[in-house]
C-alpha cells in the first residue's frame, strides 16, 4: 500500500469500502490522485484518525452505494 492511484483505480480495486487517502490531488471537489494509505477501516475508524492527522481524508468508494440522509430510518 501507501502507493498513489488514480482515483478510478482505487474504486475499482477497492469497491463499497472506505479508505483512507494521503496526499490527494483533486480538480475542484473530485479527486483525480491519491496515496492510499489505509483500507479495511471502518468510517468511524478514519473519522478518530483524522482528528490527529489532518492530511487524511476519508472517503467511500462506491457514494451512489450509500443510503441518503433521513432515509436510513424506514429500512428499520
Amino acid at each position: 500500500m501507501h502507493e498513489r492511484m488514480t482515483w478510478d483505480e482505487i474504486v475499482r480495486l477497492y469497491p463499497d469500502q472506505w479508505v483512507g487517502l494521503t496526499d490527494v490531488e483533486r480538480n475542484g471537489a473530485d479527486i483525480v490522485t491519491a496515496v492510499l494509505t489505509y483500507t479495511d477501516r471502518s468510517s468511524s475508524e478514519l473519522a478518530m484518525m483524522q482528528s490527529t492527522d489532518e492530511n487524511l481524508v476519508s472517503m467511500y468508494t462506491t457514494p451512489d452505494n450509500l443510503a441518503p440522509l433521513g432515509v436510513v430510518g424506514y429500512f428499520a
